[in-house]
């Protein structure tokens, strides 16, 4: 790894180090802070879990060839050598921010309230095409995903999509230290997190933390169709490039036709030129992921037909609008988390399907003082969309279903439509298939505490 000798990583975590002087300008091979995962010459960061304690596994580290390790505590005849550090989990942020200064790469950050993960898959595979590329793997998008992911960055690559996820004040901050983005993505100012950050007002200074590191010369691309980032005018000197449904932005789409769950296809308008996608995930907000990753494609000298084929190629990620074709059922799976915005768009796309339409809908967490409207809308949003048989559980899901059965009064065919609340989903999942039919399409959505790919496996 490009200057990341033990004399650095010291120096970078204000460490101490403990052992021969000689390996000082070693270079380390990776970084990680799992014990499973070191190989030879990899620095091991032992940090302290809420169940495991990373310095209980020092001395196996060394033995499957550890080069070093950084840990909070004195060690005793250790086996290598090692810096001491008051806070393991500060370290791990601080040798990502010193080995990010040293890496030659375009790096995307991406944030939003709603459609970071897509959005991510989106740039990444139309990146691709031209460009060798490290994205953020699963949900590491946080104040330690995102350093265990910067320090995955090889020579090798040439771009970095980094997936920028916050919840309070001060960590976007934090998180653009660490990547030191070129190209800054926002992707939306949604209805989340609004536990801590109180509004969309206090969501969209949150979010925009994610300038204070850009590089100088850098740019940012952003929902020009969201009201909330409409305020955002310039940054360090630059109007921001702009993507939507609005032919007044930057990159536009129209001739929008829909294939169902199978995607769709547009007409994508940039400054420069146009072209005919074809995109192969449900769902209008994947065109809006499109229009994005057509933007990021533009400055970073994609050509039409090279972003073309990325977009055509671009797959889904577990847990989020992943269609999976089942022996009864066709299921969406969506289960990773939710807010109030992606519950509508969610249910938008299960009405693009053929036949009968069921949402199996639960918790949705962090919402703040308003918790209980916000569900009961999304509950509301469910019945005026015309799905056929609506089960909602958990606590909170009480309020989707008063939602639905206020909505439920003003339908005509309200007779054929179903509505269950389930106050656990081990209720839920007891009667499930007496309540579902064969040639069903499921949408099975909540936030990730829920636990609901448990659903998604009986469904299976």
């Amino acid at each position: 790894m490009k200057n990341l000798t033990l004399s650095n990583i010291a120096k970078a975590c204000n460490g101490t180090y403990y052992g021969d002087e000689n390996i000082k300008v070693r270079e380390a091979a990776g970084v990680v802070i799992d014990s499973r995962n070191v190989e030879k010459d990899y620095v091991f960061i032992a940090t302290k879990g809420e169940r495991v304690d990373g310095h209980s596994f020092i001395g196996q580290v060394f033995e499957k060839g550890a080069l070093c390790v950084v840990c909070e505590k004195e060690l005793e005849q250790p086996a290598g050598p090692y810096i001491l550090v008051e806070d393991s989990f500060q370290a791990l942020k601080d040798i990502a921010e010193f080995y990010r200064e040293q890496l030659d790469v375009k790096v995307v950050g991406v944030t939003g309230s709603v459609g970071k993960t897509s959005t991510k898959e989106f740039i990444s595979s139309v990146l691709a095409t031209k460009y060798n590329v490290l994205k953020t793997a699963g949900n590491f998008n946080n104040e330690v995903g995102l350093p265990l992911t910067v320090l995955k960055i090889t020579d090798e690559h040439e771009v970095a999509v980094l997936e920028m996820g916050i919840n309070h004040f001060g960590e976007m901050h934090r998180l653009s230290k660490i990547a030191k983005p070129d190209i800054c993505v926002i992707t939306n100012i949604g209805q989340c997190h609004l536990e801590y950050l109180k509004s969309r007002e206090g969501i969209l200074s949150a979010k925009t933390e994610i300038f204070d590191f850009m590089s100088e010369d850098g740019y940012v691309c952003i929902n020009g169709d969201d009201d909330m980032l409409q305020t955002v005018l310039e940054v360090k000197g630059k109007a921001p490039i702009t993507f939507g449904m609005d032919n007044r932005c930057d990159v536009y789409a129209d001739c929008i036709e829909s294939r169902g769950l199978f995607g769709s296809t547009c007409m994508i308008h940039t400054k420069q030129e146009e072209f005919e996608a074809e995109i192969p995930l449900p769902g209008i907000h994947m065109v809006m992921n499109a229009l994005t990753a057509t933007a990021i494609g533009g400055l970073l000298g994609l050509t039409a037909e090279e972003m073309k084929k990325g977009l055509s190629n671009v797959e889904t990620v577990s847990g989020r609008s992943n269609i999976i074709k089942g022996d009864k059922y066709v299921i969406i799976d969506d289960c990773y988390n939710a807010n109030p915005v992606s519950m509508k768009a969610a249910i938008d796309m299960l009405m693009s399907a053929e036949g009968r339409k069921v949402c199996i809908l639960g918790d949705m967490g962090e919402l703040g003082e308003d918790e209980n409207a916000l569900h009961e809308e999304v509950g509301a949003y469910a019945a005026r969309a015309g799905v056929d048989c609506m089960i909602f559980v958990g606590n909170q899901a009480v309020f989707m279903d008063q939602g639905a059965e206020k909505s439920m009064a003003g339908i005509p065919d309200k007779t054929e439509k179903q509505i269950h609340h389930f106050s656990d989903k081990a209720d839920c999942l007891s009667v499930l298939g007496d309540l579902l039919l064969p040639g069903d399409t499921v949408l099975v959505k909540a936030s990730h505490y829920m636990g609901f790919d448990e659903i998604i496996e009986s469904l299976k």
